[in-house]
């Protein structure tokens, strides 16, 4: 299979919650945690712009708190959303800071997404951000989103806050790291006959309905939230990989143009002048 031309400059990474966490244990995994510090470090020596859309807070405020099911009300989750949110970007400082790098969190709602003024204020961090060599740390600000009647301040999922991110700031690329290898044609864990897609274009009818499930018990996402994602990826005319987190090097794959994981991309169109 041919190597992907990706050529990326400015790279959103989303990293999952089931890539976070030991499933058994509900405790941190580390050495995952290190190993995506180490590499989001290199790139940054290579002159990449890099930003970290880390989901987890409330998985890992579940763990220090010695929960075993995810909070039910509204309230619980955004008390523990809060212990975890601390907790990680604590650990996300700690092991950046040994390859010289600086971090800054960034907890975004939904709603200053949507006016002119605080969407410009928000960009405008990111870009300072950028030149200043740091790597920006993006969660949802758990503690305050809701989502009723008109009151709507969540993204629904860091999936897509992922991708408004990467419109956001006309990233080259967004790398989503899963629990799993790329979008398959049905379910690969009860489906052995399913297929991993290796180049989608668009997301049709068929694409929809082999999406199916929901995520861990410590996350909120699922397949469907990662196509809605995609979705708007491709309406912007930008790129995507989907591939599994388990070991953050596979980035260094990704970026290299190895045809791992599901790319995302949209429809080259020809014209008179060729491909536009």
């Amino acid at each position: 299979m041919n190597k992907r031309n990706l050529d990326a400059k400015r790279i959103v990474i989303k990293i999952g919650t089931s890539s976070l966490l030991y499933q058994d244990t509900s405790k941190l995994n580390l050495r995952a945690i290190e190993r995506l510090a180490f590499v989001l470090s290199d790139l940054k020596n290579q002159g990449k712009e890099v930003v970290l859309v880390s989901s987890g807070a409330i998985g890992v405020g579940m763990g220090r708190l010695g929960l075993s099911t995810r909070p039910d009300t509204i309230p619980a989750q955004q008390a523990v959303a809060s212990v975890g949110q601390g907790e990680l970007l604590g650990i996300y400082e700690r092991e950046f800071q040994h390859y010289g790098k600086s971090v800054a969190q960034m907890l975004l709602t939904r709603d200053v997404l949507v006016y002119p003024q605080s969407k410009k204020n928000v960009f405008n961090a990111f870009q300072e951000l950028l030149k200043m060599n740091v790597i920006p740390i993006v969660n949802e600000n758990d503690t305050v989103s809701v989502d009723e009647l008109d009151h709507k301040t969540k993204f629904g999922d860091n999936d897509q806050l992922s991708a408004i991110v990467a419109n956001l700031i006309d990233a080259d690329l967004l790398i989503m790291l899963s629990d799993i290898d790329g979008f398959y044609s049905g379910n690969p864990l009860s489906n052995p006959n399913a297929e991993l897609y290796h180049t989608i274009t668009s997301i049709d009818g068929s694409v929809i309905q082999a999406a199916g499930g929901v995520g861990t018990k410590f996350g909120t996402g699922g397949m469907v939230t990662k196509l809605k994602a995609a979705k708007r990826i491709l309406k912007n005319h930008q790129k995507m990989v989907l591939a599994n987190g388990k070991n953050p090097r596979i980035i260094y794959n990704i970026l290299a143009g190895e045809p791992v994981g599901t790319l995302f991309e949209p429809k080259q169109v020809v014209t008179k002048e060729g491909l536009a």
